[in-house]
């Protein structure tokens, strides 16, 4: 059994994996974001300056940086 909760978005048994970032100042925000596991749901909730946003488009950056 997964620690992480179930996506009830898809129906691929993907689950919930929390993301965290660092704010403005270089402090870290812990669960900033949460995404699901599996790579054909797009499902993703994010916390921005106090809002909610849900399923924002997902783009991916550079790698290798």
């Amino acid at each position: 059994m997964s620690p992480w909760p179930e996506c009830l978005a898809c129906d691929e048994q993907g689950v919930l994996v929390p993301l965290s970032d660092f704010g403005g100042q270089g402090a870290p925000v812990h669960y900033k974001a949460w995404v699901c596991t599996s790579p054909n749901c797009d499902y993703n909730l994010k916390i921005r300056n106090g809002d909610i946003h849900v399923n924002e488009p997902i783009f991916e950056g550079p790698r290798g940086r």
